[in-house]
């Protein structure tokens, strides 16, 4: 596995070895402005487990005893406001069941903080494969990996909660090209405004405006803006521009002049219509969105040309 998660420069994680809760650390596989995430085994049947700690870098720090507290008195409410919300979500999220949604199955509190324990799955992080591919990637893949991960949004944007984080590193692609929605961490139910959190994920290119402005109101068009960014950087390898300067001048050209002849043009309509600026005029549903998905037809895959063709080919579980 190449990772379950995106490695952070420097990571305020707890030691190789430390046990919690009947599971021993093995390592960090990466982590977030939230939270750290670790590979992890059971200890009673050695069973490879994820582990994630709540630990948002802004407002909480860990102390020498490996205990978890806020930076200050002034950051210490909205660190035990976070804490509780955290746990709350990750008891919501175990309820959720469903084949492209990572597995909450456990979850408790020690050192000052919460855990989430997670069905270990081996695979590719999306982000690690884009590095990999340099963008490019094709409609086969879109239309692989994309449907799978709305149903499991769609479940949890039924269950009145929000994901606010989706990315490439937070979707892992297991063989046959199943995905997996990752990292939780800012899930939070909604309608709300951004004053009522506990604190902000930003992730520049795939975060919509409302989510840089603590008065803007985010719901499900704020995931699918975030759909759309993802399913563009697969397609330009990078991250699109990021919504605060596309709102300030909107030089963001759309994806159905820079990429048509390329790919369907329904779909390059529909990734447009997800990242526009503004959140009224977005999909306000996945299942909106699925439908500007569909397709009467879909390309046949071309035969692979070279050995990167054929790893894409075994990802997605297709004969050369």
């Amino acid at each position: 596995m190449l990772g379950y998660g995106i490695m952070r420069k420097k990571l305020d994680s707890l030691k190789p070895g430390t046990r919690l809760d009947g599971y021993e650390l093995q390592k960090p596989l990466g982590g977030g402005g939230f939270s750290v995430v670790y590979l992890a085994r059971q200890i009673n049947s050695g069973e490879r487990v994820v582990i994630k700690e709540y630990i948002p870098g802004k407002l909480a720090r860990r102390d020498r005893s490996g205990h978890v507290v806020a930076r200050s008195e002034k950051t210490e409410n909205r660190f035990s406001r976070g804490r509780k919300l955290f746990f709350q979500e990750a008891s919501t999220l175990a309820t959720l069941k469903h084949p492209n949604i990572v597995d909450v199955f456990n979850f408790f509190q020690e050192n000052g903080t919460v855990y989430m324990v997670m069905k270990y799955h081996d695979g590719e992080n999306l982000q690690h494969y884009l590095q990999h591919r340099g963008g490019g990637l094709s409609e086969i893949f879109l239309r692989t990996v994309f449907p799978p991960l709305l149903d499991g949004l769609e479940l949890i944007h039924s269950s009145d909660l929000l994901h606010l984080d989706i990315k490439p590193g937070n979707i892992h692609i297991r063989r046959g090209g199943q995905p997996l929605l990752l990292d939780f961490g800012a899930v939070h139910g909604f309608p709300q405004s951004r004053q009522e959190q506990p604190g902000q994920v930003i992730s520049p290119g795939f975060s919509p405006i409302e989510q840089y402005d603590s008065r803007g109101y985010v719901g499900p068009w704020t995931d699918l803006y975030a759909i759309g960014a993802t399913m563009r950087a697969c397609i330009e390898g990078r991250p699109p521009l990021n919504a605060r300067k596309r709102h300030d001048r909107d030089s963001l050209r759309p994806a159905q002049q820079a990429f048509r002849n390329r790919y369907s043009d329904n779909l390059l309509r529909a990734i447009d219509w997800a990242m526009e600026v503004d959140p009224l005029l977005r999909p306000q549903s996945v299942a909106a969105f699925r439908a500007a998905l569909s397709a009467a037809t879909v390309p046949e895959p071309e035969k692979p040309r070279s050995a990167l063709s054929r790893f894409t080919c075994a990802l997605l579980g297709r004969d050369l």
